[in-house]
């Protein structure tokens, strides 16, 4: 079905289901919400609000309430967690899988964890403190303990009948992994090697000791970034010394990616980032990640202003020059931006790295000077077509446009120079290259503009207009 028709009966569903609630034909909502699928009932839930949610999900069965509850943001599971009951909270949270479960207990306060940990049963409370006790950001809070592992002595019959009998609760069955004694893994197998290999071939005949596996103390980012490279479904995870821990899927992997996104475009346009929604995040909250950055931001505009004034003299003898100020600093901040979004973006995917910063410098000095060239020409033309229409530039309009012309150039140069520079030399020093924002790269190439523009004015109109 095409997504604008699903868009549609979502919308038709929650307009629907507003309806049957005050109409209290509560048999009605558990018949319709039974023809579709999780997401979209968990979309129309939320559609609802805040004063429906517990209704309507307290309708749904066991298992399906628990598939509606993952899909579910972050902010309508812990609204549901407050509303139902012990008994209710408890069945869900045992039946969520280890990694959704974890991503939930991190966000929500001290006491609540606390509480909801001691509802689940003693095996579950013991994976949940277990996944809890790793870093906030680290792998071992995105991986689950659910999968399913072979020895390398075993059968492929043996294997299989071990996946029957142990496969039901594994998170993902596209891969089984081979461990040793211990623990420790040494291969990993995708199911479609079993199912094609005779019944009595040996797991180790099956293995060319070539498998890739996440480290459970980095960062999630590494997660993405091993996802991305190896185009897998499933990664497992190991410790320090190689035992298998867990493993993480593509579709956690995924949440983290665009959690990572959406953190990078709230730097790069100049804010701290948010941990919440932004419909959600109150307004206080939302002054305190915007302010600071928009404070630094208006004490680097100050600096373009006293640079303008250290220029006083040059601007009284040739009031021609004040007319292009805003061309020539606005080229250089935005070629600035434009230069700091793409490596930015580069070095957050893994297309660039620290080890390539010269062929990026060269990549970007040539670009810079080719586009700096074409806005060279053009801001000569425009003196040229003004002069010639009588708009009235003089008798050295050649020489403003010469000066307008190298001016334009170099700041786009430097523009390029500097949003290249400061994302790496942010990675290099251990910070997001986010944090170089691009409104924080144009104010300092708005500054550093001034300087050039002027500098240039007084060489090339020594002696005529200056």
């Amino acid at each position: 079905m095409p997504l604008p028709d699903l868009e549609l009966e979502r919308d038709a569903l929650t307009e629907r289901l507003h309806e049957l609630i005050h109409e209290r034909r509560f048999g009605e909502i558990r018949r319709r919400l039974l023809a579709f699928d999780a997401p979209d009932v968990a979309e129309a839930i939320r559609a609802l609000g805040p004063e429906h949610e517990a209704v309507v999900f307290r309708l749904l069965s066991k298992d399906r309430a628990t598939d509606v509850f993952e899909h579910l943001p972050f902010e309508a599971q812990e609204n549901l967690v407050r509303a139902l009951g012990d008994k209710d909270v408890a069945a869900i949270l045992d039946d969520m899988s280890p990694d959704d479960r974890t991503e939930l207990l991190g966000e929500l306060p001290g006491k609540v964890t606390k509480r909801l940990v001691n509802l689940l049963s003693p095996e579950e409370r013991e994976v949940a403190t277990r996944l809890l006790g790793y870093p906030e950001d680290s792998i071992g809070r995105l991986m689950t303990p659910d999968y399913v592992q072979v020895k390398p002595y075993w059968t492929v019959q043996e294997a299989l009948t071990h996946v029957r009998a142990f496969g039901r609760d594994s998170e993902t069955l596209n891969v089984v992994y081979v461990t040793q004694r211990g623990g420790r893994l040494i291969d990993d197998l995708r199911m479609r090697e079993l199912l094609l290999a005779e019944p009595e071939t040996r797991i180790a005949e099956l293995m060319d000791d070539q498998y890739v596996a996440l480290q459970v103390l980095d960062d999630q980012e590494e997660a993405v970034a091993a996802f991305r490279r190896y185009d897998r479904t499933a990664l497992p995870v190991v410790d320090g010394e190689g035992i298998l821990v867990g493993i993480v899927t593509v579709d956690d992997v995924l949440d983290v990616a665009e959690q990572e996104a959406t953190e990078d475009i709230q730097m790069m346009g100049g804010s701290s980032a948010f941990e919440e929604p932004y419909l959600s995040i109150q307004i206080l909250t939302m002054v305190k990640k915007r302010a600071p950055w928009l404070i630094l931001l208006f004490f680097g505009q100050m600096l373009t202003a006293t640079a303008m004034a250290g220029y006083e003299d040059a601007l009284e003898q040739a009031l021609v020059l004040a007319l292009f100020v805003p061309l020539i600093i606005s080229s250089g901040g935005n070629s600035g931006s434009q230069a700091a979004t793409l490596i930015i973006r580069a070095l957050t995917t893994g297309e660039a790295s620290l080890r390539d910063w010269w062929r990026v410098m060269v990549r970007e000095s040539a670009a810079a000077a080719i586009i700096g060239a074409v806005l060279a020409s053009l801001g000569f033309l425009r003196i040229a077509f003004g002069n010639w229409f009588g708009v009235g530039y003089g008798d050295h309009w050649g020489l403003i446009g010469v000066t307008i012309g190298l001016s334009l150039m170099l700041v786009v140069m430097w523009g390029s120079l500097m949003g290249t520079i400061l994302p790496m030399a942010l990675q290099r020093l251990g910070a997001d290259p986010a944090a170089s924002s691009t409104p924080f790269v144009a104010t300092l190439v708005d500054v550093t503009g001034i300087v050039l523009y002027f500098s240039v004015a007084t060489l090339v109109l020594r002696g005529t207009l200056l």
